[in-house]
C-alpha cells in the first residue's frame, strides 16, 4: 500500500461531496480514476510512498495509459487520458491548497490534444419519426412518448429526466425546473407537444404504474419506481430502430438535437447555453460547428458549383 494515499483520497472525495456538491456519478468517476492511478503506483511504479510522487511519476502514468489496453482490449484514447490527467491535477491541486503537499506534481503537464468530434444530430424528419414511434394507446408507449417529447423539447440530460419530480412541473407557465450537474438548479422552457403528452401520461398512464411506495418522480417503471439511466437508453434505441433511423443514437442525441435545432432557428448561443445549463460557453459552441457543417452540406448538395 502506498503510504497516505487512501487517507488523502478520502479527504479529496469528502471535499467533492461536501464542498463542491458534485453528483454521485461524478464522484464515482473521480474515485475510479484515483483507484486506477493507485493500481499503477503499486504494480508498475517504483514509487514506495506518497511523498515521492513527482512530475516524472505522473508522466510515467500517462505513458503507461497510452500503451495499456482497457478492458475492451482497445487502447485508452487521448480523451480518456485527458480525463485521468484532469483528475490527477484536481486531486493534487486540492492537496496543495490544504498544505498537505508543497508542490502539485501534475500542474505543469500538458494534456494530449484531442480532435473534437461533432455529435450525432437528428434532422427534422428523423426526430419526428422517433417521436411518433411509440404506440400511445399502450401505457408504456404513452410514457415513452412523454419522455421523448420532454427530452427533445427541453434538452434534458438522461440523469435529469429520470429525477424530475411532479413538483418540478410548471406547465401553466410553460417551463420545468431541473437540477443538473452539481445539483445546480435551472428553469427550462418546454413545448406545447411535451406538455400535452406529459399531461396525458399523468392522467392515463402514470396512475397504472403507481404503487403505495411510489415516490414523487414523474416517470416510473412497471414496479412503480424511478426509471434507470439504462431504461431510458433502451427506450431511445428501441424507438430509433422502429423509426428506421440508421444513425447510432443515445439519450444525449436528443439534447444535441434540441440545441442544434434552436441554433438553426436563430436562437442566441448564450440563451442555448443557459437552457442547457453549461457553465462554459465553449461547451455550447460545439453546436455552431454542427450548424456550419450542416450549411456546408446544403451548399454542396444544392449549389451548381458546390
Amino acid at each position: 500500500m502506498i503510504e497516505k494515499f487512501e487517507q488523502n483520497k478520502r479527504l479529496f472525495i469528502n471535499y467533492l461531496k461536501l464542498e463542491k456538491s458534485l453528483s454521485q456519478n461524478t464522484i464515482d468517476s473521480y474515485n475510479f480514476d484515483l483507484e486506477l492511478f493507485l493500481s499503477f503506483l503499486q504494480q508498475e511504479s517504483k514509487v514506495s510512498s506518497f511523498a515521492k510522487i513527482n512530475g516524472n511519476t505522473i508522466q510515467e502514468y500517462i505513458n503507461f495509459l497510452r500503451n495499456k489496453k482497457s478492458k475492451n482490449e482497445s487502447r485508452y484514447s487521448d480523451k480518456s487520458i485527458n480525463r485521468y490527467l484532469s483528475t490527477m491535477k484536481s486531486f493534487f491541486s486540492f492537496l496543495e491548497s490544504e498544505k498537505i503537499i508543497k508542490i502539485n506534481p501534475a500542474e505543469n503537464l500538458d494534456s494530449p490534444r484531442v480532435s473534437r468530434e461533432l455529435p450525432v444530430v437528428l434532422n427534422l424528419d428523423e426526430i419526428n419519426a422517433l417521436l411518433d414511434a411509440p404506440d400511445i394507446s399502450d401505457k408504456f408507449g404513452l410514457r415513452d412518448r412523454a419522455i421523448l417529447e420532454l427530452m427533445y423539447a427541453s434538452g434534458l440530460r438522461v440523469s435529469e429526466v429520470i429525477t424530475i419530480t411532479l413538483k418540478d412541473l410548471y406547465f401553466k407557465d410553460g417551463y420545468v425546473r431541473i437540477f443538473g450537474k452539481g445539483s445546480k438548479e435551472r428553469i427550462v422552457p418546454t413545448g406545447s407537444y411535451a406538455i400535452k403528452f406529459v399531461e396525458k401520461y399523468l392522467k392515463e398512464s402514470r396512475i397504472a404504474f403507481k404503487k403505495s411506495y411510489t415516490e414523487d418522480y414523474l416517470f416510473l417503471n412497471f414496479r412503480g419506481r424511478k426509471l434507470s439511466r439504462m431504461a431510458v437508453w433502451n427506450i431511445i434505441t428501441k424507438y430509433a430502430s422502429k423509426a428506421g433511423i440508421k444513425k447510432e443514437i443515445h439519450p444525449h442525441t436528443l439534447r444535441h438535437t434540441f440545441a442544434t435545432h434552436l441554433l438553426e432557428g436563430g436562437a442566441d448561443i448564450r440563451i442555448i447555453q443557459e437552457m442547457l445549463g453549461h457553465t462554459d460557453i465553449s461547451t455550447t459552441q460545439i453546436y455552431t460547428h454542427i450548424e456550419s457543417s450542416y450549411l456546408k452540406e446544403i451548399h454542396k448538395t444544392y449549389h451548381p458549383r458546390g
